[in-house]
């Protein structure tokens, strides 16, 4: 796979439908959307299940406008040398919105209250009165002095766990990967659990906000359960299977779990007692859709057009300044000497290096080195060729 300056117009192809506000950051003489294209230079996608697609030559990277990528082959792309992107925090207030509702609304028992109601249509003149009478079997709770606690302190989760303080929530949160720019997002006034354990045990609500991982798959689960506060209300924004459903279930009908408010019905959800079934709403707004459009296309036409990378989930993010000076990318295998390989390469053309930046992540690594004298252009094809022979480089372009 490999791109030159030759090359000068790129092809982005969408699987979903992508807000207009991102697609016009292609707007550009050197980009083009075509949708019919079977070998673009990128892909924009939301949901759209890509494991079964064989990806052509050209593609060098993908973008999931939101958060999880599940329904993207990752380890498939890593070993091809495509970049795939995702945009953390674009869709956050949209969630944050959607739980905080959804906490209040449970706690007084709106939605069945809501159903209730307007099944009493037919009633006339009685309607008023048999409001009146029928009120009190939707008695619910305040949730103010009440402890949430919030599993995940990433985007999502603190927006959550600071707005949560100020509806006079006791917060108590748990993340052990908690990063540097969270933490300095996040209230001082947020409860540290030291354990996970410890966050079941005192919290009267739990929402989760969390990526599904083998080591998250079925948190929720019967021993789960029997640390918890009887009644405990729990929210699921983030993904189904975090929730063991046949645990679920039992803990609803027993009245350990008093409410599970999940944004993945289906049907074994949909079956249990107990359960506010959300249709996949969470991130469902206008505004959400259109941050996490503009933040995808934004990244692919920098990584594109500079080679720099932000919010990979596979590739190290990187930053180089842009200059315009002609610039050598390479993701190759994150061994030994392999800088000292491709800058030697480069030296054989007698081209001097103006700046250069490594970065790696896991088993691979990426590096760009910016050329201080003007590559010709019929050297370019020469040059990329010869660094491709170099052993463990997966890709290499020259911008």
């Amino acid at each position: 796979m490999s791109t030159t300056l030759l090359d000068k117009v790129k092809t982005i192809k969408t699987l979903n439908n992508i807000a207009g506000s991102g697609l016009n950051v292609f707007k550009k003489e050197n980009f083009i959307i075509d949708n019919d294209s079977e070998n673009p230079d990128a892909i924009v996608v939301r949901s759209y299940n890509m494991h079964a697609i064989d990806f052509g030559d050209k593609l060098k990277a993908i973008a999931r406008a939101g958060a999880g990528v599940n329904n993207i082959p990752v380890e498939k792309c890593t070993e091809q040398g495509i970049v795939v992107f995702n945009t953390p925090g674009a869709n956050a207030n949209a969630v944050k919105e959607m739980v905080l509702t959804s906490l209040m609304a449970s706690s007084r028992n709106l939605f069945d209250g809501v159903a209730w109601a307007k099944n009493l249509k037919d009633e006339g003149e009685q309607i008023p009165k048999l409001v009146e009478a029928g009120k009190k079997q939707f008695v619910g709770k305040e949730i103010k002095g009440k402890t949430l606690g919030v599993i995940g302190l990433g985007a999502i989760g603190a927006l959550v766990a600071n707005d949560a303080l100020d509806l006079d929530m006791d917060v108590i949160g748990f993340d052990p990967f908690i990063s540097v720019d969270t933490a300095w997002n996040l209230s001082r006034n947020v409860q540290r659990a030291m354990t996970l354990e410890q966050l079941f045990a005192e919290s009267d609500y739990i929402t989760v906000h969390v990526p599904l991982t083998n080591d998250t798959k079925g948190m929720f689960n019967k021993e789960a359960f029997s640390i918890m506060k009887e009644g405990v209300q729990i929210l699921n924004f983030s993904r189904g299977e975090l929730v063991n459903e046949i645990d679920m279930a039992v803990a609803l009908e027993n009245g350990e779990v008093g409410r599970y408010i999940t944004d993945f019905p289906n049907e074994n959800v949909l079956k249990m007692k107990n359960i506010i079934p959300v249709p996949h709403l969470g991130a469902s707004t206008q505004e959400s859709e259109e941050n996490c459009a503009i933040m995808a296309a934004r990244q692919v036409k920098d990584y594109l057009e500079t080679g720099n990378i932000k919010n990979s989930v596979n590739f190290p993010n990187v930053y180089l300044p842009y200059t315009g000076k002609q610039r050598v990318a390479a993701f190759h295998k994150n061994v030994p000497n392999m800088v000292g390989q491709i800058t030697m390469a480069i030296s054989g053309y007698s081209l001097n290096i103006a700046d250069m930046v490594n970065r790696s992540r896991g088993e691979y690594a990426y590096t760009m080195i910016d050329i201080d004298n003007e590559v010709e252009g019929d050297i370019i094809p020469s040059l990329e060729a010869k660094i491709r022979e170099i052993e463990g480089i997966v890709t290499t372009r020259v911008l």
